[in-house]
């Protein structure tokens, strides 16, 4: 896809958590059924600057964002003459400002209605759960202004539970993915990695997994045994397993095995059967 807003419904795909541990019980048992831990991942595609104001179908894209447990932030890290930028440059330092920028304010523009409600609320009644409401999206409110994200800061588990049902976009736990060429990816070398190295440091820290999406879909598209074949004679290894295992644990989701001849089953343990993350692109979506 070489242009941006090739998509507009997210594409969604569950993805299975790979565990050794789960295949050994497998082979132990043999059982008849299988049932392994996964996730829900649901592709958006990429933001633009504005896309709190409804720039490039912003608004539709910040509404599928909201209703995830966690993002998956993919990084383009690579030039490519094919693949266009609305920007007209490459630059995921410049694209993560923009990105965390939309995020952020789409949070301040819906936390200023919250205020504007619950304020309307105290002028009916003096109830003591609206004021509490109004002090924590005050609250929530002036760290926003600050241009810090949600989720960085410290908050008491009155003002969480009130938060939790705002579903906030800066309030999410991000995965930064690194899309590189092939070639950057196995010298593990690329212009632009201590760079955003710095930046997330500076934006409160986080977790950062290079990959190639070129290799991803080149493994993908190979049988089995060919696609091991290609890693070991090129010293290269998927990035996948770490991807899905990370955002797995960065949404807290944990699991126990149960194991017999008749079932093995990962059993998540969390307030909802399975998480959902979304893959968030700077503008587009990388090829994979």
């Amino acid at each position: 896809m070489n242009f941006p807003f090739c998509t507009i419904e997210p594409n969604e795909a569950r993805v299975y958590v790979p565990d050794e541990r789960f295949d050994w019980l497998c082979q132990l048992f043999k059982p008849k059924s299988e049932v392994a831990a996964f996730l829900e991942i649901n592709d958006i595609a990429g933001l633009v600057r504005g896309a709190n104001e409804g720039q490039g179908l912003g608004n539709a894209f910040l509404s599928h964002i909201r209703a995830v447990d966690g993002i998956f932030h993919v990084l383009r890290a690579f030039d490519d003459p094919e693949v266009t930028h609305v920007e007209d440059s490459v630059d995921p330092v410049r694209d993560l400002d923009i990105i965390s920028a939309e995020l952020r304010l789409k949070d301040i523009e819906f936390m200023e209605k919250k205020i504007d409600d619950c304020e309307k609320v105290l002028k009916r009644s003096n109830a003591k759960e609206a004021k509490l409401e109004l002090e924590c999206c005050q609250k929530v409110y002036d760290w926003l202004k600050e241009e810090k994200d949600v989720r960085l800061g410290e908050w008491k588990t009155a003002e969480i539970e009130i938060m939790n049902s705002f579903q906030l976009l800066s309030a999410k736990p991000v995965v930064y993915l690194i899309n590189m060429t092939e070639k950057d990816y196995q010298r593990k070398k690329n212009k632009w990695l201590a760079k955003i190295h710095t930046w997330v440091q500076a934006h409160g820290g986080g977790v950062l997994i290079p990959f190639s999406g070129v290799l991803e879909q080149k493994l993908a598209d190979m049988p089995a045994d060919e696609a091991q074949v290609y890693c070991k004679e090129n010293d290269l290894t998927s990035a996948l397993p770490k991807i899905i295992k990370t955002g797995f644990a960065a949404i807290n989701l944990i699991y126990f095995f149960t194991a017999g001849p008749d079932e093995v089953r990962n059993n998540l343990i969390n307030l909802k059967a399975y998480g959902t993350v979304a893959i968030c692109g700077a503008f587009l979506r990388p090829r994979l």
